[in-house]
């Protein structure tokens, strides 16, 4: 035991003195830090830790992703292809989606959120396997009373990328398609902090906004990308808050515009790109281009890593954001 705790507090994947890491959950980057020290040359699936909305307010993290080493679970999807960009289209420059957006009124800014995602399940070591998770989707809904639902479903994996939950009602008897990982109703909670706190609709406010939900610092680009996805987990945005999102998205350093891309919801959308140079990351963030809204964002490895089990091209996760 004493040899094991030197160990760790010689690794320490999570220094005490990181302000990265405090008082939010491991990104992939410090996971996979994490499942080598832990892990090392013995694979094991890799449980991702996500904060939820509801417990955002209170406890912090809970466990939503499904471990496949189990016969009752559901099967292992193939990890998907990136997103490609069609050849030929001309990309649109953030500046005038931000216009577009700016002149959209068809939208309504929402407490909740619907969301599907999947991460690449990781294992360490000389002998690491490419193992996977299936996809998720999770519908989120807030009532007047400040009370909240929450629905968690694992999509099926021979139709990935299809929604599966639809309707106003976010906590269906039975969900076509899909397996039910939870179903809960969380009783009156109000906060005003962020991300339970209302999105701001102005550019400079929204910033800052944004700044305390990250509290790394100043935001780069990359945490500006991750602070944009915690926020979309909790509010679905309105016009004007898609906006004022593209405006500060504008003014985000290496973030490039790419072309046109068809997203894993077979929506079309305009890609912009950001090479995460320190992570060996790109990420790939979609818009509507008429509206502003974001569509969704996802992560592909630059550089092969057999520690890990990854290779350059991999799709490290996504995530697609419905109404």
């Amino acid at each position: 035991m004493a040899d094991e705790l030197d160990l760790l507090r010689r690794a320490n994947p999570v220094p005490a003195d990181d302000a990265r890491f405090h008082d939010r959950p491991l990104d992939q980057h410090a996971e996979r830090r994490l499942n080598r020290l832990l892990h090392g040359g013995r694979p094991r699936r890799l449980r991702r830790w996500v904060l939820s909305v509801g417990t955002a307010a209170a406890v912090g993290v809970t466990v939503l992703t499904l471990l496949l080493s189990g016969s009752a679970t559901a099967p292992a999807v193939a990890a998907p292809r990136p997103l490609e960009i069609e050849s030929g289209s001309t990309p649109v420059p953030l500046g005038r989606i931000a216009d577009r957006a700016a002149a959209d009124r068809s939208q309504r800014l929402r407490q909740g959120t619907h969301v599907q995602t999947w991460s690449l399940s990781m294992t360490s070591g000389p002998d690491a396997r490419r193992a996977v998770t299936v996809p998720e989707e999770r519908v989120i809904r807030w009532q007047p009373d400040g009370s909240h639902t929450e629905l968690v479903v694992a999509t099926d994996p021979r139709r990935p990328g299809r929604p599966v939950i639809t309707g106003a009602d976010p906590v269906p008897r039975s969900v076509e398609d899909g397996h039910v990982l939870s179903r809960r109703t969380f009783p009156p909670s109000w906060s005003d902090a962020p991300p339970q706190a209302t999105p701001p609709h102005d550019t400079a406010r929204l910033r800052a906004y944004l700044d305390e939900l990250d509290r790394t610092g100043p935001l780069g680009t990359s945490t500006l990308l991750d602070a944009v996805s915690e926020l979309l987990d909790n509010w679905t945005l309105g016009s004007q808050e898609n906006a004022a999102l593209v405006r500060l998205l504008a003014d985000a350093k290496g973030l490039r515009p790419a072309g046109a891309v068809t997203d894993r919801l077979g929506r079309p959308g305009q890609a912009y790109v950001y090479e995460d140079s320190a992570h060996a990351v790109r990420r790939m963030l979609i818009l509507n281009p008429m509206t502003g809204a974001v569509l969704g964002l996802e992560d592909t490895v630059t550089k092969d890593d057999p520690q890990d089990g990854v290779r350059s091209g991999d799709v490290m996760s996504y995530r697609a954001w419905m109404r």
